[in-house]
This record gives C-alpha cells, structure tokens and sequence, in this order.
C-alpha cells in the first residue's frame, strides 16, 4: 500500500496553496492525500464537559478547516483518493508523527496566526528540520507551485548528505515529465590571487573538481532515469545565493539534510535555511537515511 502525501492544513492562505500543491503532487505519484489539522485545543476540551449538545467552537472550527480543504482536494483532483483527520497535539508534534509513515509531509510557508513579517513560520521550519520523510514548504509566487517552468532544480552538495536528495529529484522531474538542472557551486579560496593568470588557472582546477563530484553524484541516477533531460552546472559563488537566484525559473527546488552525531533532528546548514525563507517556489528538504 503507497504511503499518503501528509499536509498540514490550519485554514490559512498559505496552507490552501500546500493542499493545492500536494493534490496536484498526489495525482503524479497515483498516492493518496492525507490532510490534518492539529490542535492542543481537542486535547484540553475532551476533559471539559460541553453544556448542552452543542460541540466545543474549536472542534467545530477544525472540523470545517479539514472539511474545506478535502472538498478543495478533491475538486482540483478528483481521482486521488483524501482522508481527513483531527489530531490532538502540537501541529509540529504531529505533523512529525505523521511523517513517519508518510510518502513526505507538505506544510504552507506561514500559517494561520503567526505574524506577517515573518518569512517562514514556525511550523515549516520545525517540521523541515526534524523530520525523517522528505518535507515540502509551499512558498514562491504562483507560477512555482503551479509547475508553471517545466524545471525541477536540485542543489548538489557533499554526497554524505544528497544522495537521497538526488533520488527524489530525479523521480520528480520523471514524474512531472520535465528537466532537472544540477547544480554544483564552488568558490576559491581567500588568499588565491584575485587576478593574472594564477586565477584562471585556479579557478579551472576548482571548477574541474566540482564538476567532477558532480558527475559522481548523479552517475547512477542519469542510468536509472534515461528520460530524464538533466544540465548539470557548476557556479562560482555563495550556494545559498546562487540556488534562491535560480529558483526563479524553477518549480521546485530540492536540497538534502544530514544527521550529525549527538544532535536531535537534522543539521539545516545556510543553504537549506536560506531557501526555506527566501526561495521563490517551493522547498523540498530530503533528509539522508543513516
């Protein structure tokens, strides 16, 4: 039995962007939907006796948020299959729970409450750093979330933490039918010169060496995946500002996570934290199995 595609669901303009993004992304995958709503509300009101047969206002409120969205659901993709549910507990708690047994957890870039200015809520980012399943935070304009680019965009790191990352991207862009660029960044060191030949010459030797890690990475992958168009880039430059400047023509952009030892969770470096706030479409975070 397929694994469902998990989304956090609370009411807000971003969560309903998620829910459109994950139908559309369960429709491709043929898995089912599965949306939640979390509350530490239905926890203190199942020992708090109702007066009258009336339902507590929260419990009536969350009932019509999952309500709405599985009707949304199923609307936008009427031939995926949607399962509501309304869980007791912290929203990341238990979005982290359900990511144990979901196909990824899929989470809008601000939720309901939290305040405007912020870039990304508390949730998604949360939920993007502890959990064991790939995590998608919706975010961008609409062009991005509606797979207007026909281009999936993956950064290539070390390969102790990307090589799940590279597995997933690579089954997207089989999945959306598009191409996948890859993208490895390098930089000189510091006290290299700035000019003359003695750069060009380094600036050869660095580059040789990320495009060779990069062909390393993805060998297999390209093997496994013959439909699949793949342009592979190397770029001087920060990583983090390099991949938020490509997003632009991107539907989705994907960057892996690594366990380090004697640390709860994964370890988000700047990168996958700069795209999480700054991305302009969506973030998927693959965590590296260990």
């Amino acid at each position: 039995m397929s694994l469902p595609l998990v989304v956090g669901v609370d009411g807000s303009d971003g969560s309903l962007l998620a829910v459109d993004w994950a139908a559309d992304e369960a429709a491709r995958h043929d898995i089912p939907l599965r949306l939640v709503y979390a509350s530490r509300w239905e926890r203190y009101e199942a020992g708090v006796p109702s007066e009258g047969r009336e339902r507590p206002s929260e419990r009536v409120m969350a009932e019509h948020i999952v309500g709405s969205a599985a009707e949304r659901a199923e609307k936008r993709c009427p031939d995926v299959k949607v399962t509501t549910d309304i869980l007791p507990d912290d929203a990341v708690y238990a979005l982290l729970r359900e990511g144990d047994n979901a196909h990824a957890v899929v989470t809008g870039s601000r939720g309901r409450g939290e305040l405007a200015g912020l870039l990304l809520g508390s949730v998604g980012l949360a939920v993007a750093g502890k959990a064991h399943c790939p995590v998608i935070v919706v975010r961008g304009d609409r062009t991005g979330p509606a797979g207007g680019h026909e281009r999936i965009l993956l950064g290539a790191a070390d390969p102790a933490t990307t090589s799940e990352a590279v597995r997933f991207a690579f089954e997207e862009a089989e999945a959306r039918a598009c191409s996948l660029d890859v993208v490895r960044a390098w930089r000189r060191p510091r006290h290299e010169a700035d000019s003359g030949p003695e750069r060009a010459e380094g600036a050869r030797t660095y580059e040789g060496v990320a495009s060779a890690l990069l062909d390393t990475l993805i060998g297999d992958a390209v093997a496994a995946h013959p439909t699949v168009g793949v342009r592979s880039v190397t770029a001087e430059g920060p990583a983090h500002r390099i991949l938020v400047d490509r997003s632009a023509g991107a539907d989705l952009v994907v960057v892996g996570a690594g366990h380090r030892g004697g640390h709860v969770g994964l370890q988000l470096g700047r990168v996958a934290h700069t795209l999480l706030h700054h991305a302009r479409c969506p973030v998927a975070i693959v965590p590296q199995t260990v």
